[in-house]
């Protein structure tokens, strides 16, 4: 969603998004379709079984995949601000945006809780930790992320002047007002601030269980170095993809709805949204670099593909060798999660 770049007393400088949206997005599709193409080459070509965390993962590159197809339709838009497709299609491609962004923010989520019930109730949570229950999770994903990508498309329209046509863009104040606004609320509420209490809390816990493991063995200890970096490089790309937009889409919200009324706040967001929706849409280029190619698991299988094949065994996590300890248990079902060993 973009705004007018001009109010009845603020006028906004924002010509810049045009040429800011076209390069994002155009290395966004050339970089996230070729990071995600090679992830699903490694999900459906390498990686033979699948647990809970393979199962979110491929349908988080899956919901990339979706919406980095979407992004020539964008970029060929902000070059020449003018919509070619149809008012059907600028709602798909809005559903689409908004589909990826937070089913994006619910697949990590589900990852975060996975590895939550792995390490804090790694006995527990076997009954809670599977394969089907982990397709049943990815299912309602599906459809809760739907759900939201239709209300926001639905709201929008495409707009003419002359031969040219809008989309993305010039929505009135009264739309806003109106309709707009309320589906921010309910989207935002939803697909980001109980995800993002979640992630933290489950993030917390992970830490704090860490640290009070005692009398680690080295091997152990340095996998749990592993954890600590993993867990902290997974909220610190939740928060610096998806805060920053998502806190400014709410006063911007606001400004556009005339709940606040002051052109300085209205310069801030209309100025910082283009910047804040760039930031937002390279998570489809972090996904698999993060969750996939920095995953020890896949690392592994990768190298020992080739033996993998004369031996005819399927790509799995580590060996299934008992943990001389609780501690090692719990190291080993955070680092590969898999089921109980």
């Amino acid at each position: 969603m973009v705004n007018n770049s001009t109010d009845e007393n603020c006028t906004i400088q924002d010509g810049f998004k045009y040429i800011l949206y076209s390069s994002t997005f155009s290395i966004v599709f050339i970089l996230g379709l070729l990071f995600n193409v090679v992830a699903l080459y490694i999900f459906t070509c390498t990686l033979k079984q699948r647990n809970e965390t393979t199962t979110y993962m491929l349908n988080l590159v899956a919901s990339d995949t979706l919406f980095v197809v979407s992004l020539p339709f964008r970029v060929s838009y902000f070059l020449s601000r003018n919509w070619l497709y149809g008012s059907v299609f600028c709602k798909i491609s809005v559903g689409l945006f908004y589909m990826n962004m937070y089913g994006s923010i619910l697949f990590l989520t589900c990852i975060s809780v996975d590895r939550f019930l792995a390490i804090v109730y790694p006995l527990a949570s076997r009954s809670l930790r599977t394969t089907k229950k982990a397709k049943i999770a990815c299912l309602s994903v599906w459809v809760l992320t739907f759900s939201i990508s239709l209300a926001a498309g639905l709201q929008l329209e495409t707009s003419s002047s002359g031969n040219t046509h809008s989309c993305f863009e010039n929505f009135s104040n009264s739309q806003w007002k109106s309709k707009i606004s309320k589906v921010v609320v309910v989207i935002v509420t939803v697909g980001f601030l109980i995800p993002l209490f979640i992630n933290l809390f489950c993030s917390t816990m992970i830490l704090r269980t860490l640290r009070n493991l005692d009398a680690i063995q080295s091997q152990v200890q340095l996998n749990k170095t592993k954890i600590l970096w993993m867990v902290c490089v997974h909220l610190l790309f939740f928060c610096l993809c998806f805060v920053p937009y998502n806190v400014n889409l709410v006063f911007y919200a606001l400004v556009r709805s005339k709940a606040i009324d002051n052109c300085g706040m209205e310069m801030f967001v209309k100025t910082a949204y283009p910047i804040t929706l760039c930031i937002a849409v390279t998570n489809c280029c972090f996904d698999p670099v993060i969750y996939y190619f920095t995953s020890e698991t896949i690392q592994n299988c990768i190298k020992r593909k080739p033996a993998l094949k004369r031996s005819k065994k399927p790509c799995n996590g580590p060996d299934n060798e008992p943990p001389v300890n609780m501690a090692q248990f719990l190291i080993a079902k955070l680092m590969f999660n898999e089921s109980a060993v």
